[in-house]
């Protein structure tokens, strides 16, 4: 009875988690700010256990992939030129960039799971997206908010040595140890099904930390920036709606396969397999271009950009969640 009780409450609090934890992170904030140096080890772990879960040989990438990360590089360049262009407002020009160039949250693949998408395929986006950040980043930031006393190419190497291992770092990590494990037992290294949930849980710890952090800014410059931060929590919303509808439209429009003999998704996410794979593929790539990683969006602007422009990556810390809220209350309802 008691076990039945408790998976009762998991179930509760994993359908509401993401709006609980920014509730938490607002109304506690003052306690939770001192844990801001954590979150760049929870970007970290969750990319390890995420990566964990899938061999990188079985990785395969499907057109989908590269249309929606086409998409996602042109929009964050062309928003911040565009908003440049119109309105010169460098802050809400970088804040909804952000809102583009932020890659897929590590934490995307399990929200998938339970939707029903593709776990395989959404990891496989999440590796393209955030080694394309790694890339894309370092560049294109100097030229955004050129640093006074650095040149271009040093603003770009410092990026990029503080960006990359953050990114790249565990997916390495993660290999080695499978590797390690491999050579050590002549078996494939599987991930427990208990530590397998764990980057949707760092996720959560994440927001509370985050909500923290976008909660104090928002009160010490509400006034100096009230109405900017009102046009990035408008723009935010749009931008946020815009990349789940277009990923869902591109998934199935562009169904990967959800079955054959290479393709190993049944083993690790089996509600994908009895679904078509244009519904699958759906769901995931909606997942894939609407679920940014917050954390290290709210992280580079604080770091390399303007800082106010991390209200961009605040707002969508709210809308996303909210969507993936309902999404997930719907899911468990209809089961």
């Amino acid at each position: 009875m008691a076990k039945e009780q408790m998976a009762t409450v998991k179930k509760l609090f994993d359908a509401h988690a993401l709006w609980l934890s920014m509730l938490i992170g607002a109304v506690g904030y003052r306690l939770f700010i001192p844990l801001k140096p954590v979150l760049p080890w929870l970007i970290f772990f969750m990319l390890f256990f995420t990566f964990c879960k899938i061999n990188p040989l079985d990785l395969r990438l499907h057109r989908w992939h590269w249309v929606v990360l086409a998409l996602q590089m042109a929009l964050s360049v062309g928003v911040y030129y565009a908003l440049m262009a119109l309105t010169g407002n460098q802050v809400l020009a970088q804040g909804l960039m952000l809102c583009f160039i932020m890659p897929t949250a590590t934490a995307a693949p399990i929200i998938a799971g339970k939707l029903g998408g593709s776990i395989q395929n959404l990891t496989s986006f999440t590796l393209l997206s955030n080694f394309a950040t790694a890339i894309v980043v370092p560049v294109f930031f100097p030229i955004v908010y050129p640093a006074a006393d650095m040149t271009f190419w040093e603003a770009s190497w410092l990026i990029l040595r503080r960006v990359s291992p953050l990114l790249l770092g565990p997916f390495f990590s993660a290999w080695l140890l499978r590797l390690g494990y491999k050579w050590r037992t002549k078996k494939e290294y599987v991930l427990s099904t208990r530590m397998a949930v764990v980057p949707f849980y760092l996720w959560v710890a994440s927001i509370v930390v985050l909500t923290s952090v976008v909660t104090q800014t928002v009160l010490s410059t509400v006034h100096e920036q009230l109405t900017t931060m009102l046009w990035l929590l408008l723009a935010s919303f749009f931008a946020c709606l815009f990349q789940f509808g277009a990923g869902k439209l591109i998934g199935y429009k562009l169904p990967a396969p959800s079955k054959g003999r290479d393709y190993q998704d049944v083993l690790i996410n089996p509600a994908a397999a009895p679904k078509t794979m244009a519904g699958v593929s759906s769901i995931t790539a909606g997942q894939a271009f609407g679920q940014k990683n917050t954390s290290l969006g709210v992280w580079m602007a604080q770091t390399y950009l303007h800082p106010l422009a991390a209200l961009g990556a605040a707002a969508y810390i709210i809308w996303q969640n909210l969507f993936n809220s309902v999404q997930l209350a719907v899911a468990a309802r209809k089961k």
